[in-house]
């Protein structure tokens, strides 16, 4: 049983974690004697909640592992806590369900698509078992939803991981004809507040350009690249040479999914003017690594982008320079910026890969290369002094 009173927490630099002593008869289970999880919340509330619940399911699976080295006549018979009695169904697991969506849906889907059905399927077994589809219930649904809160997903993640989980049961129930309702597919999921990323000033954002100009090196040059193409950090880090054309009248990428580096909508396959800090950052890099067939060789390969990797750098590396936001603030940034430009909307759109609500944006073929140019130069800052010394230096 779970000690109510007990905690199992530790607090570092505002964000908790919980830590647990492994008892020794299951210690040969674990390489460390003590566990420790990052909670990824800095509430209390919160982390008291999912420690509790980290603690409980530590006690069950751990009384599961001494029942099977046990003389106790009903240990094979456990599942996740539960007797197999309980689940008699002849439908399909949940693991063959994974299987099968994969296999239908998968065609030329890019290898994060299987990662995430496999790891959110993962979190539904590893909290309910891996047992037919027609034994999930609503309110195991339901307690699903509240463990991923205990955890400290937001509930962006968590929608997106219900959205793969009642996408399985579906395609699992209509292929097979399961005669059973989706116990996932109604489940109550709170909706966020939404919290707008701020802007980066416009005194931050030059210095910020400046520094990346003149340290010249991959990390800062991504960031120059980003702050005046409003491009996501996906986009910029999956490109590669043959996207770039230097040598046309108005310098641009041909911005085009990649097997390792998909776009996330349709919208977001367009031609992205070169001009002010991002045409310098690429100026150099053609100089220094062009003989590479990837701009960003540190993150990306044929297979993925790390994007991740790029993002935890590139903000702690802004937190010298800005107190208003992280990577993905530049994009924030370049649309005010337009906006300020009085850049119209349907054009802005455009430029950033932004959906648009606009029906009539379907029609005709779209803004030129030349008018995105233009728009783009009206919010460039002019001319950036780069220190040239250090760039000699790299």
């Amino acid at each position: 049983m779970v000690d109510k009173n007990a905690h199992y927490l530790m607090n570092k630099d505002g964000v908790f974690y919980f830590t647990r002593h492994v008892p020794n008869d299951v210690r040969h289970l674990y390489e460390r004697p003590r566990l420790v999880m990052c909670l990824k919340t800095k509430s209390e509330t919160m982390a008291l909640k999912a420690s509790r619940s980290m603690a409980s399911r530590l006690d069950d699976y751990w009384l599961q592992m001494r029942l099977t080295k046990m003389d106790v006549p009903v240990a094979h018979l456990m599942v996740k806590g539960r007797p197999k009695e309980a689940f008699t169904s002849s439908a399909t697991a949940l693991s063959d369900a994974l299987a099968k969506y994969c296999q239908l849906k998968g065609q030329g889907k890019p290898k994060h698509f299987f990662r995430a059905a496999e790891r959110n399927t993962g979190y539904v077994i590893d909290l309910l078992g891996d047992r037919p589809v027609d034994t999930y219930s609503t309110a195991d649904a339901a307690a699903f939803r509240d463990w991923l809160i205990d955890r400290g997903l937001t509930m962006s993640s968590i929608t997106r991981i219900f959205g793969t989980v009642k996408a399985i049961f579906n395609l699992t129930i209509q292929e097979d004809g399961i005669g059973c309702l989706n116990a996932f597919a109604k489940t109550y999921l709170p909706h966020e507040e939404a919290t707008k990323r701020p802007s980066i000033p416009k005194g931050e954002l030059r210095v910020i350009q400046k520094a990346c100009l003149d340290m010249a090196d991959e990390r800062r040059l991504l960031i120059a690249l980003i702050s005046d193409t409003g491009m996501r950090l996906s986009e910029a880090l999956g490109l590669v040479w043959g996207d770039i054309d230097l040598k046309h009248k108005h310098p641009h990428i041909n911005l085009v999914p990649h097997p390792w580096r998909p776009l996330k909508t349709s919208g977001s396959k367009r031609l992205v003017p070169l001009v002010g800090a991002s045409l310098e950052a690429i100026k150099i890099m053609h100089q220094q690594w062009v003989s590479h067939s990837f701009l960003f060789k540190s993150y990306t390969n044929e297979t993925s982008c790390n994007g991740n990797s790029a993002s935890a750098a590139l903000n702690k590396w802004l937190k010298a320079y800005t107190e208003h936001g992280v990577v993905h603030s530049f994009r924030h940034s370049f649309r005010d910026r337009l906006r300020e430009a009085e850049v119209d909307l349907e054009l802005t759109d455009q430029l950033g890969g932004w959906a648009s609500s606009s029906i009539g944006q379907n029609y005709g073929t779209g803004h030129t290369l030349e008018q995105k140019h233009k728009a783009m130069q009206r919010i460039v800052f002019g001319q950036i002094a780069i220190n040239r010394n250090l760039l000699t230096d790299q």
